[in-house]
């Protein structure tokens, strides 16, 4: 009998998934790593917000306790490459009452812009921690040395329960200069000197301007942001056209939609600006834009050159990622529980993958049966992202089921899942099967992008990698872990934060 066969018959399911089907327990690591990287305080399918909330801080407050030192690493590496702000902003409220030494020494790599700083106060103050004592002012001066009047003009004031002013009247920070005392004085709405700040200066004059012609100059000789000016005057064509090489490759992508209602598309000098922007390989990488952004704004814009470009962005954000080697299984969970945002980041990361696998793989869909999605390497993600709909019940050995009847042998087996399996065998089962009749040598990935507990496989199968979230690392981390490299949790374990 394989090894995997006796561990399958060894380790019986310990728990129950959202939907009552027997699942498994992960190591307390992995699921604080799930909370981090998938749990977005938001509505699910299975859970409302304030459950998850509720999950979230037991989840929190027990690393806290077990291995904080683990917890301040996770932390990191959540806002640094799972491209998430509030669980890591949560966590380090609840880190910093259990060890102020590790909360200092991480605050400023999780805490990286004012906005962050915003929700970390408001979210102390929730708690009923107030403003959180020395411990948390000193970091919060820490902060506030270095911001420059760009964030002054961007960040203050936007309704998020503290702004720059009032975190300002809570650590009392001292200024270094006439400048920064300036600036902290208008942060704090008193009179300054503004003078020795012209980007200031440029947003009061524009608040004030009567004509677009002044608007206009004021926009430009400030570079004032876009959020600044769409909330300080009501957008023209003319205001968007002067905006349009300011706003950074991320923000251009979330207003394509307000820039096509505004006519400023219509020229086509604008749109090629525009195009050229979104397809700029330089700017995308420096952007970091998670790749479900291109496909939630493909499916927002009509115009035919403006979806192009979005096609083209989405494949330049995978084309530096390592090549999958061996022949690779490919499924995708299309279970009515994956509807919206998991469906999207799904399609997305699965259509990319099998490109990155140069053919040498297959890519099935799975509900309750699996089926070909008869994926093309010349069609671009987001145009084949787009033709894949949520149906049915969820049967996670399905795909796994047929892969065995039909002998075929893969290297290693990725499924893109929510994990929420309500009908047929389980998956662990049909893969313990798989190992002792085709390849006992199978790696399997799996791809969490939800935040529910319960597991598909034991943590004990050292041949199964769980992975969680939905940033482009994700597809780097299978690469990589296919040679040999060591779990997600081993990884995050060997972060320096010291440094």
């Amino acid at each position: 009998m394989s090894f995997a066969k006796k561990l399958f018959l060894a380790v019986r399911p310990t728990t129950f998934n959202q939907d009552g089907y027997p699942a498994y327990e992960r190591s307390a690591e992995e699921r604080y790593v799930q909370t981090l990287v998938t749990n977005t305080m938001g509505n699910t399918f299975y859970a409302d917000g304030q459950s998850l909330l509720a999950e979230a801080e037991a989840t929190h407050r027990e690393m806290a306790q077990r291995d904080p030192q683990f917890m301040a690493k996770a932390l990191v590496y959540a806002r640094g490459e799972g491209y998430m702000r509030l669980q890591p902003l949560y966590g380090l409220a609840i880190l910093s009452a259990y060890r102020p030494d590790l909360f200092a020494k991480i605050f400023l790599k999780v805490v990286q812009i004012p906005s962050d700083l915003s929700d970390f106060l408001t979210l102390l103050q929730g708690m009923g921690r107030g403003e959180g004592g020395r411990a948390v002012k000193r970091q919060v001066n820490r902060f506030l040395a270095g911001v420059s009047e760009y964030w002054a003009v961007k960040y203050n004031g936007r309704g998020r329960g503290y702004s720059l002013g009032d975190a300002i009247a809570t650590a009392h920070p001292k200024p270094a200069d006439l400048k920064q005392q300036a600036l902290y004085r208008y942060l704090r709405s008193q009179a300054a000197n503004l003078s020795l700040l012209p980007q200031v200066h440029a947003l009061e004059q524009l608040k004030q301007a009567t004509t677009e012609t002044e608007r206009l100059y004021w926009i430009e000789t400030g570079k004032l942001p876009h959020e600044v000016v769409t909330g300080a005057v009501k957008p023209t064509k003319a205001i968007w056209e002067a905006l349009i090489g300011q706003m950074p490759t991320f923000a251009l992508l979330r207003h394509l939609n307000a820039l096509e209602r505004a006519g400023v598309l219509e020229d086509r000098h604008n749109l090629q600006a525009v195009t050229d922007r979104l397809t700029d390989r330089r700017a995308l990488a420096k952007a970091r834009i998670l790749p479900f952004r291109f496909a939630k704004a493909f499916r927002q814009v009509a115009h035919p050159v403006l979806r192009d470009a979005l096609r083209d962005a989405a494949e330049y954000t995978f084309e530096h990622l390592p090549d999958l080697e061996g022949r690779t299984a490919i499924f995708l969970d299309i279970s009515g529980s994956m509807t919206g945002d998991y469906l999207q980041i799904g399609s997305v990361f699965a259509l990319a993958l099998y490109k990155k696998t140069e053919g040498d793989s297959l890519f099935w869909l799975f509900d309750t049966i699996a089926e070909d999605a008869k994926p093309s390497r010349r069609d671009s993600i987001l145009s084949q992202a787009e033709r894949i709909r949520a149906r049915g019940g969820t049967d996670t050995g399905a795909p796994v089921r047929k892969l065995l009847a039909e002998r075929r042998k893969v290297d290693q087996i990725v499924i893109v899942t929510d994990e929420q399996q309500n009908a047929g065998s389980p998956f662990y089962e049909a893969l313990a099967k798989y190992r002792a009749k085709v390849n006992p040598g199978v790696k399997a990935f799996i791809v969490d992008v939800s935040p529910y507990r319960g597991a598909m496989v034991p943590q004990q199968d050292p041949g199964t990698f769980y992975i969680y979230g939905w940033s482009d690392t994700v597809l780097s981390y299978i690469a990589q872990s296919a040679k040999g490299y060591a779990s997600m949790v081993e990884r995050i374990g060997a972060f320096d934060i010291d440094n």
